[in-house]
């Protein structure tokens, strides 16, 4: 039998560690290649972590609500034959064990028998050197004895017995080493600074609501956003009546066709991909003091889950895709954000964010950028306003539909020019929609 180390995985580039939230085998299970063994939750997403094997559990190494490093080992599953690179036979860990103490004990052997051989006969302690100088020079015992040591103890040093050498026959000179001794390092004990929390303070009547894990995780990422991006906004207004009437027109024969809901996000989605294809330079990321250029347009998408937290799914090489096909990216992200359903892959590797705060009727918004992100655009809120329409004949007042763009950047790498252009070309393709477009 072989032992096959259960690791957790790597689960995006911006993840370093995952807490577990529940164990969905114990030990003495048996596991079959691929059936989840234990659930995680990153402050990106909740997920499973399958077997890669089939065997039996027959060692955890964390408990609910521990936190886990990426590629650290959780878990050990016992698999039939000879283990592979990864696999670590029990055998093979008792010869490693039994090596270890065995180079422990030699150690202790060695270190005995070279302190025994610095005690002599009497009651004083004499090293190997001054020894061996003692018996070169013909020092005997009783002359050893009466030296006088200047070392700790009284201990005899090799400059006092080389002194003693140097003046032998002569008078008898008190030795002219300083009476040094070796100093003790005691191991020094670092106590870890103790947080001080401030107390809650409420009355009877208030109610305590504990934040929840992934809560306190969103909350130390927004601040640490704000900490270290300069966050500046631009904000402009885009008139999406062709839009608003074309999806009107085009969206029941949509549904029958393709069975999807074409809603008003992958319509923006496709935009904002073509402005970022203009303006590569909102395509970065900024690491230290480094620009990094990404190839590929990856749009964040951030979508509410069940417990009222956000997430931010990603669709893959937006730029590439039709309408018909981020349609179906956009809705197939929400809906499996909506049940939890979301891998690791999902969330990773985002190259610009877009949330929808319209959703929540709001007409405009200054959003946190995700980093290492340099922006976010928000989308407000269609509304029905009066508006003065320029035409050939005149201007006129008509209603119309219009919205807000909040363009967030930081303003670290990105200035105000190239953030206004950018939201501005997000506009000029909202407006330039043409009302005769087949899908």
């Amino acid at each position: 039998m072989a032992k096959f180390e259960l690791k957790l995985p790597k689960m995006g580039e911006s993840v370093a560690e995952a807490t577990i939230t529940s164990w969905l085998k114990e030990v003495g299970d048996t596991i079959e290649m691929d059936e989840p063994v234990l659930e995680i939750a990153t402050d990106k997403v909740d997920s499973e972590v399958p077997s890669e094997v089939d065997g039996v559990l027959v060692e955890k190494f964390f408990n609910a609500d521990d936190v886990v490093q990426v590629g650290q080992v959780i878990a050990v599953i016992e698999i039939e034959g000879s283990g592979d690179s990864e696999s670590v036979s029990s055998s093979e860990e008792e010869q490693h064990q039994e090596e270890v103490v065995e180079q422990v004990m030699e150690t202790i052997a060695v270190a005995k028998e070279t302190v025994e051989s610095i005690i002599s006969n009497g009651e004083r302690f004499y090293s190997p050197l001054v020894k061996n100088i003692a018996k070169q020079e013909g020092v005997s015992q009783q002359e050893l004895d009466a030296i006088s040591g200047s070392g700790k103890d009284g201990r005899v040093t090799k400059n006092d017995i080389l002194g003693y050498i140097e003046n032998r026959g002569g008078t008898n000179q008190e030795p002219m080493t300083q009476n040094i001794e070796t100093p003790v390092v005691q191991p020094i004990s670092v106590e870890k600074p103790k947080t001080t929390t401030a107390p809650v303070v409420s009355n009877g009547e208030d109610e305590i609501v504990e934040m929840t894990r992934m809560g306190k995780i969103i909350a130390h990422h927004m601040v640490e956003s704000v900490q270290t991006s300069a966050h500046v906004q631009s904000f402009i207004e885009a008139d999406v009546t062709t839009i608003w009437n074309w999806r009107k027109k085009v969206k029941d024969g949509f549904m029958k066709r393709e069975g999807e809901n074409l809603t008003f996000t992958p319509i923006f989605m496709e935009a904002i991909a073509k402005a970022l294809r203009d303006f590569p330079m909102m395509n970065i990321s900024l690491q230290g003091d480094t620009i990094v250029k990404k190839k590929n347009i990856n749009l964040g998408m951030a979508a509410a889950l069940p417990d009222g937290n956000l997430i931010v799914p990603v669709i893959k090489n937006a730029d590439q895709l039709n309408l018909v096909g981020m349609t179906k990216q956009v809705n197939d992200l929400a809906n499996r954000a909506r049940l939890n359903k979301l891998k690791p892959d999902d969330i990773q590797g985002g190259t610009y964010t877009v949330t929808n705060v319209g959703t929540f009727g709001s007409i405009m918004g200054t959003p946190i950028i995700n980093q290492p992100q340099v922006g976010i655009l928000a989308l407000g809120a269609i509304r029905k306003v009066p508006a003065v329409i320029e035409t050939p004949e005149g201007d006129f007042i008509g209603i119309r539909y219009k919205m807000f763009l909040s363009h967030s950047y930081d303003h670290r790498v990105v200035n105000g020019a190239l953030g206004g252009q950018f939201v501005k070309a997000v506009k000029d393709y909202l407006e330039a929609w043409d009302s005769h477009r087949e899908i």
